[in-house]
C-alpha cells in the first residue's frame, strides 16, 4: 500500500534492488544450515592476536592521530605500503596516484559517481560481479556484455563490443567473482592493446590476486598497460585499478585502495569528501601498523594453504557426488567456482530444493547483466570447514541428483571438469 514516503524518493532509487547475495547470506544465521553463498574469507584466520597488538600500539602510540579527522586521501604511510607492494608487482606508483577508500564497494560506488551518466554503456564480462552491477544501476549504467571461457573474456570480442562505444572496460582478471576462472596472459596484453587503439578506460578490480594456489603470478593489467605506456614513477596511464584488505587482513576494516592517475583521483577524492569525508582513521593506521612489519605477507601464506586445501577437498566432493552431467570450473586462486547444470534446469529452484536440505549457493542468473545463466551456480570454499564441505556437497549432490533424474536432460556445452 502506498505510504506517504512512496512520493518522496528520488527516481534513482527505481534502479536500486537488493543483493541476492546479502539476502542469501542472512540464511547464514541458521545454525544448521551449511552456506557455500557468501565470498567470505574464513573467520578463523582472522589475525586477533595481531590486529589486537597493533591497536595497543596505534593507541599508545598515535592515539590522538588515529581518534581525529584525517585527509580524504587517507594515511600517508598507509599510500606509501600500497605503492611499494604494487611496486614489488612491476606496478610503480606514487602516492598521488592513491586513494583509501571504505571497502571496494565504495570504489566501485565512486567510480559511478565520477564517471557513469545514464544510459552509459559498460563492457563487463559476462558473468560479472554482482555487487559492481548494484553499484552502478543507481546512476544508470547499462551494459554490454562480452562472453568468457576458461581464459577469461573472450578478447576477441571486444573490437565488435567496442561499437557499442563503452564508457569503460570492467574486469575481474584474477580468479573472477563468480566463476573463479583468470584472464590469460595473451588476452590480458590483447585487452590493454585494444583499449589503448580505441581510446576505453579499463577498471581492473583484484581482490584475489593475492590468493593464488598454484601456477605463476601473471602480470596485472595496469602493469601491462605501465609498461606499454612507459609510464614513470607517478602512474598516468589507462586503468583504475582497485584492490583491498578484505581477503588478506580482515574484512570488518573495510579498507581497500584505488590506483589511478592523479587526474582521476582528485575526481574520486571530491566524491568520496561528499560521500564519508574519509575512511576510518583508526583502522587506516591499525593496517599500516599491521602491514609495516612484513606480517601480511607471511600471513597470505597461510590462507592459501588453508583455501588451497578446502578447495581440493571441494573438487573432490564434487566429483564423489555430482551427476556426470554437471560442470565446473577448477580455480588457481581465490574463493569461488562456478557450477553449470544441463540447458533446462533452473539454479533457482535446486536452490529452494536445497534449502530444505540444509544447503545454499548462490544462482548464477544474478550475475549476467543481459539475461540468461539460469543454469548456473557459484560455489564459495574459504567459509565453511572441511567437515561441512563434504557433508554439504553431499547433500547438494543428492538434491541434484534427484532433479536430474529426469529425461532428455542435455548436458552442458561449455564447462571444466575437475
Amino acid at each position: 500500500m502506498p505510504t506517504l514516503w512512496n512520493y518522496r524518493y528520488a527516481q534513482r532509487t527505481q534502479r536500486m534492488s537488493s543483493s541476492a547475495i546479502r539476502e542469501l547470506l542472512k540464511l547464514t544465521e541458521q545454525p544448521d544450515m551449511i552456506s557455500f553463498g557468501g565470498g567470505m574469507p574464513a573467520p578463523e584466520l582472522f589475525p586477533v592476536a595481531e590486529i589486537a597488538d597493533a591497536t595497543a600500539r596505534v593507541l599508545r602510540d598515535h592515539g590522538a592521530q588515529a581518534l581525529q579527522y584525517s585527509t580524504t586521501e587517507g594515511y600517508r604511510p598507509l599510500r606509501e605500503w600500497v605503492c611499494e607492494t604494487a611496486g614489488r608487482a612491476g606496478l610503480h606508483a606514487s602516492p598521488d596516484n592513491i586513494l583509501i577508500t571504505t571497502g571496494s564497494q565504495q570504489a566501485l560506488d565512486l567510480i559511478g559517481k565520477v564517471f557513469i551518466n545514464p544510459g552509459d554503456r559498460l563492457l563487463v564480462e559476462n558473468p560479472t560481479y554482482l555487487g559492481a552491477m548494484q553499484a552502478w544501476a543507481t546512476y544508470g549504467a547499462d551494459y554490454v556484455a562480452v562472453d568468457m571461457d576458461d581464459d577469461g573474456m573472450i578478447t576477441a570480442g571486444l573490437e565488435a563490443a567496442f561499437r557499442a562505444a563503452p564508457k569503460f572496460i570492467y574486469a575481474l582478471p584474477n580468479f573472477q567473482n563468480p566463476s573463479g576462472v583468470t584472464l590469460s596472459l595473451p588476452r590480458r596484453q590483447q585487452m590493454v592493446d585494444l583499449a589503448e587503439r580505441y581510446g576505453v578506460p579499463i577498471v581492473e578490480d583484484d581482490p584475489y590476486g593475492q590468493l593464488r594456489f598454484e601456477g605463476e603470478p601473471l602480470p596485472a593489467i595496469a602493469t601491462l598497460d605501465s609498461l606499454a605506456n612507459d609510464s614513470p614513477a607517478t602512474y598516468e596511464g589507462n586503468v583504475i585499478y582497485l584492490s583491498t584488505f578484505s581477503k588478506i587482513l580482515a574484512p570488518g576494516f573495510r579498507l581497500a585502495w584505488v590506483i589511478a592517475p592523479p587526474e582521476v583521483i582528485r575526481k574520486l577524492v571530491q566524491a568520496k569528501q561528499g560521500a564519508d569525508l574519509h575512511s576510518p582513521s583508526f583502522t587506516q593506521l591499525i593496517a599500516y601498523e599491521v602491514a609495516r612489519t612484513g606480517f601480511i605477507d607471511e600471513h597470505v601464506k597461510v590462507i592459501q594453504r588453508v583455501y588451497r586445501e578446502r578447495r581440493d577437498l571441494m573438487l573432490a566432493a564434487l566429483a564423489a557426488h555430482f551427476p556426470p552431467e554437471v560442470r565446473w570450473t577448477h580455480p588457481g586462486g581465490g574463493l569461488f567456482l562456478w557450477v553449470t547444470l544441463p540447458e533446462g534446469v533452473d539454479a533457482a529452484d535446486v536452490l529452494r530444493r536445497a534449502i530444505h536440505e540444509k544447503v545454499a549457493f548462490v544462482p548464477g542468473a544474478p550475475f549476467h547483466p543481459r539475461g540468461g545463466g539460469e543454469n548456473t551456480f557459484r560455489l564459495n570454499f574459504s567459509m565453511m570447514p572441511p567437515d561441512k564441505i563434504q557433508t554439504g556437497i553431499a547433500r547438494l549432490g543428492r538434491v541434484l541428483s534427484a532433479t536430474l533424474d529426469t529425461p532428455g536432460i542435455a548436458a552442458p556445452s561449455l564447462a571444466v571438469t575437475p
